[in-house]
């Protein structure tokens, strides 16, 4: 066979497995491209990079070996980094896409602390059912400086992050069963919907109009060439796409009501409020900055956020003064919520992050904060708020008026807001829904400092084997709620409210101390951050005096809807003096057992047997849960006291 007719046929071979595993090739690219892309750009990132595996594929098969590898290698080098970059092609104008299968971007977000190569070693095992070795060959072929320890990194995050227990292959179905019986979507459907329909056909009207002016002035006279816009940022002069993103006059505006008609309800909803949002010369300032900040502008990132500027107009939605010589501006653009300040004399630029904000996430946005007082801008969903300290649940809210323009203002004892030194009073917003997007629905929105506010959520216990397990959250607004994070108030002060979207204080567990000295709480407390990585801490909270910390993890799936199932252990001691190893499963657990210095194994959910004596080192606990699988602890090498 010639050179020729081997190129052809490897080309063949590599076309033909791009075609039979699509689906797998683009859920691979997806979920090991960076997590700070938008869906919408990361989807077209995605099947860029499948389609243009085949000619290096090619290359590969021709020389023999195994083609998916070759071309599941090629789709990682891509999406890892090293394959080239530019426009995204094709071009989607007047759409923004996702993908349908919601639990792509759910393993996006749990999988976003992991490098990118330990992603794909996630995919390639978890999804695609291959063994450590074939995934550690992949991850050779694809560039990676050491396969067999990214493979390692994912197996160790797999158990939290990932999607199902063992390991499951696509069937090649459009929709059917997942792992556990729910409806799973195909990895390459995806959604659409529309920027803004009105002000996409008045742009093709002025376009059209515009042509017919050029082609009638260019019959008359020859064109000449003209400078750049000096209100331009250097650089986007020549740049239709960016001059167009930088226009006052292109800014998406949503009308006022379109929220209480809509099946979205996020930011994409809210209508553009203020004084100024007629205001050229600002909101010109305002998108200038954001392309390129001028010297002495304060730049804030919410971590992992991206600070590049618009591709397209954003979404307007405010421009005003919500305090006397403050001018503030704020912009939605796809996942990111942008504001504009401008205050005597000095401009600042804040970036958050907003991932599949909801009814809940996308109810406030912090305008001004000086000293002690915040100005806020609430959804024009929320019809009343109010103030109470979340460490004095007795106490009613207090009422707060909203503004016409939907602002209100909240005052924080002491002078230093809510993140000043110490645990004292812990104020939040309790706000409630209109009635039109969902009855009797309030919750509590506590402010970290950050350009959004933080969702705070609460999940009570399991108690006995037949009660119906909480499958999700519940709005803090509770007598139980309230009571429980008044005890769990001071865990909000390590919360950083740039990264955090929302933080549930989770009962996974009531155990019996020893000694007779009562029933314990334990609890998990998660902060998720809106890249969907999660910070935890599990406190023991006996029956009298504060909580006692166990441990903490970071960038963990643990008690959350990928880590549902808990161990956790600490030593803790009786007023006797004797130390106890105290260890508590969530509701799944049937058994908990001890290895090394403590040999000991009891069915149930709790174990409290004495210590081992100092100096032994410190034993492993594991849990068998009601699948037959096995969890290790979340353990703490300095427990509480009684």
């Amino acid at each position: 066979m010639g050179r020729r007719q081997r190129s052809a046929a490897g080309l063949s071979q590599a076309e033909a497995v791009i075609n039979e595993r699509y689906p797998q090739l683009l859920r691979l690219a997806y979920l090991v491209l960076p997590p700070e892309l938008d869906r919408h750009a990361r989807l077209l990132r995605a099947h860029r990079g499948v389609q243009r595996s085949l000619r290096a594929a090619g290359r590969r098969a021709r020389r023999g070996g195994d083609v998916l590898a070759a071309v599941r290698a090629e789709v990682v080098r891509y999406s890892a980094g090293r394959g080239p970059r530019g426009p995204l092609l094709p071009w989607v104008w007047g759409l923004r896409m996702w993908p349908s299968a919601e639990e792509l971007d759910e393993a996006a977000r749990a999988l976003a602390g992991l490098s990118p190569y330990a992603r794909a070693a996630h995919v390639l095992c978890r999804f695609d059912g291959l063994e450590e070795d074939a995934a550690a060959e992949v991850l050779a072929r694809a560039g990676a400086g050491d396969p067999a320890g990214e493979v390692r990194a994912a197996l160790a995050a797999g158990g939290a992050a990932g999607a199902g227990e063992g390991r499951h292959e696509w069937t090649g179905a459009v929709d059917g069963p997942g792992p556990r019986g729910e409806t799973v979507s195909h990895p390459a459907d995806v959604h659409t919907r529309p920027t803004d329909l009105l002000l996409r056909r008045t742009r093709v009207r002025a376009a059209w109009a515009v042509a017919a002016v050029l082609l009638l002035a260019g019959g008359l006279t020859r064109a000449t060439v003209t400078g750049p816009d000096p209100g331009l940022p250097v650089g986007y002069a020549g740049a239709p796409a960016a001059r167009a993103a930088l226009d006052p006059a292109r800014l998406v505006r949503v009308p006022a009501r379109a929220w209480s008609d809509t099946g979205r309800v996020d930011f994409t909803a809210w209508p553009a409020r203020g004084r100024r949002t007629g205001d050229r010369a600002l909101l010109a300032r305002a998108l200038g900055t954001w392309a390129a900040p001028p010297a002495g502008t304060a730049v804030t990132v919410a971590p992992a956020a991206s600070a590049e500027p618009p591709g397209h107009p954003p979404q307007l939605l405010f421009a005003g003064d919500p305090q006397p010589g403050t001018a503030v501006v704020v912009f939605l653009d796809a996942d990111r919520v942008v504001r504009y300040t401008e205050r005597g004399g000095r401009r600042s630029l804040d970036i958050a992050r907003t991932d599949d904000a909801d009814v809940t996430t996308a109810a406030a946005v912090t305008l001004t904060r000086d000293g002690n007082t915040a100005r806020r801008l609430l959804a024009p969903w929320i019809a009343t708020a109010g103030t109470r300290d979340l460490t004095a649940p007795a106490q009613p809210v207090r009422p707060l008026p909203i503004g016409p323009d939907g602002t209100v203002t909240t005052a924080f004892p002491g002078g230093d807001g809510p993140k000043g030194a110490g645990c004292g009073p812990q104020p939040v917003l309790e706000v409630a829904s209109s009635p039109r997007i969902v009855e009797k629905h309030a919750f509590l929105l506590a402010d970290r400092g950050g350009l959004l506010t933080v969702h705070l959520t609460y999940t009570p216990p399991a108690e006995g084997a037949d009660a119906p397990p909480a499958r999700q959250p519940r709005e803090a607004t509770g007598p139980a709620a309230l009571a429980r994070w008044a005890q769990e108030a001071c865990t909000l002060e390590a919360v950083d409210g740039r990264a955090v979207r929302a933080v549930n204080l989770w009962d996974f567990a009531l155990t019996e101390l020893p000694e007779g000295a009562g029933r314990a709480v334990w609890s998990c407390t998660r902060a998720t951050h809106w890249t969907g990585q999660g910070d935890v801490r599990i406190r023991l909270r006996p029956p009298a005096g504060a909580s006692l910390p166990v441990t903490e993890a970071r960038s963990t799936a643990a008690c959350g809807r990928f880590g549902q199932h808990l161990l956790a252990t600490t030593v803790w001691r009786a007023r006797s003096g004797q130390a106890y190893q105290l260890a508590a499963g969530s509701r799944e657990v049937t058994e908990i057992s001890a290895t090394g210095s403590l040999r000991t194994r009891t069915p149930g959910r709790s174990l409290a047997v004495p210590a081992p004596p100092a100096p032994a080192p410190p034993a492993t606990l594991t849990a068998t849960l009601r699948s037959g699988a096995v969890i290790t602890a979340l353990d703490s090498r300095d427990g509480g006291r009684d």
